[in-house]
């Protein structure tokens, strides 16, 4: 595939009928109020790591949190007096009425915050970790090594330089491309995307061979189906349509793969999450699920406390499963011939491509307008060919590519 392809000019979809963009537009109003990810990111992580090493690692410190802003229960009765029944295509209610119940247990995830009922709150909208992938989690810390040391040798300036240059290029394809980026360093993750917002750890430290694979990561994969999603008349596409993650995060590892260099390490800290996750559901606390990743699997410090904090946000978080899931379930996807394009119409779940092929059909929905910037490497197809081969276990590099791939 080359450059030249990796924009398109498409037709437009057609205009939604007036009670379903009604609707669309009230869930996409919501899902940006409804921020959980924020609303569940602690505090101060540099501070909670010295209270936790400071205490032996066998005290859990108390995780604090933005104050809610968002009138819950407004929100609720909002949600709960949409006409779904009123809407028409039945793939276009089907669809919305999922993020309608899925925006309802978002509610109930954020009212539950740090209560006893979190657990099942947060096993309700992101699921329980499933005994087949905990197993392969399994499988996957104790066959997969590490890989080869790496220095952290990459700050902000470079960090931030090179999602400049990657944002450029994506302009060069597609001038009404945009993101705003944001330098904090009181959030959760070294690099996220939530809500449009490109979020940068100003504290960050990253090895130079994984800046380029994480930028691929975010911005061709959430930043990119969110612009495709913008040229959708259904607008969940663009923030996102029920149970969207796994599809998302797997397609975002599959990114640092394509880009050339997915080392052992960021498999084995997926698989750990999924423990973490598993460990958490079930009411284990911070220092036991350090304590397991660190002294039983030999994560580093650092990752194994990263992981156990994430997975106790809340009283006790699932979500962290859906990376690997969602890595696992896409090269089932791929191994079974399915089209790479299609990912990238906006923010769905696999299980959703069905119905998104019924409104295509009927020109409610169009093709991607824009395809990842890995995507245009001269090899790609040969990549995407070999991925479709390859089980979860294997979908690691042993050595970082001698200079980026990325054209």
């Amino acid at each position: 595939m080359s450059a030249e392809v990796v924009a398109r000019a498409l037709p437009r979809a057609r205009a939604l009928p007036p009670v379903a963009a009604q609707i669309d537009q009230t869930l996409a109003d919501m899902d940006a109020q409804l921020d959980w990810l924020i609303a569940l990111s602690p505090l101060d992580g540099e501070a909670l790591w010295r209270q936790f090493d400071a205490s032996g690692r066998m005290v859990e410190p108390p995780l604090r949190y933005v104050d809610l802003e968002t009138d819950l229960a407004a929100a609720r009765r909002t949600l709960d007096a949409l006409p779904i029944g009123e809407v028409a295509p039945p793939a276009l209610q089907a669809l919305l009425a999922e993020k309608q119940r899925e925006l309802s247990r978002m509610i109930d995830l954020v009212q539950a915050r740090d209560q006893p009922d979190f657990i099942a709150a947060s096993i309700a909208l992101f699921g329980d970790v499933e005994p087949d992938l905990l197993a392969l989690a399994r499988r996957i810390l104790i066959d997969v090594p590490a890989g080869e040391p790496l220095v952290a040798d990459a700050g902000i300036d470079e960090v931030r330089a090179a999602v400049e240059a990657e944002i450029d290029w994506y302009r060069a394809q597609a001038p009404d491309f945009h993101i705003e980026v944001v330098v904090d360093t009181d959030i959760s993750s070294m690099l996220m995307v939530s809500h449009g917002t490109f979020y940068i750890d100003g504290n960050i430290r990253l090895p130079h061979a994984r800046v380029d694979p994480l930028i691929q990561h975010e911005i061709g994969t959430h930043v990119v189906t969110r612009h495709n999603g913008q040229q959708q008349a259904l607008r969940q596409l663009q923030v996102g349509l029920a149970q969207y993650d796994p599809t998302q995060e797997g397609l975002g590892v599959l990114a640092e793969y394509l880009a050339g260099y997915l080392p052992g390490e960021r498999l084995r800290v997926l698989a750990a999450r999924v423990v973490a996750a598993a460990m958490a559901a079930n009411g284990e606390g911070l220092p036991a699920i350090f304590d397991r990743l660190h002294t039983h699997h030999a994560l580093p410090t650092d990752d194994a406390f990263d992981v156990a904090l994430r997975a106790r946000r809340g009283g006790g978080l699932t979500k962290d499963a859906v990376y690997l899931r969602g890595v696992r379930d896409l090269l089932a996807y791929l191994a079974a011939d399915g089209e790479f394009d299609a990912l990238f119409l906006g923010k769905f779940a696999l299980s959703q491509l069905d119905l998104l092929q019924t409104l295509i059909d009927d020109g409610w929905v169009v093709p991607p307008a824009l395809l990842p910037h890995y995507a245009a490497a001269d090899d790609f197809s040969t990549r995407l060919d070999a991925c479709r081969r390859t089980p979860v276990e294997c979908l690691h590099q042993t050595h970082r590519p001698p200079e980026s791939t990325t054209p």
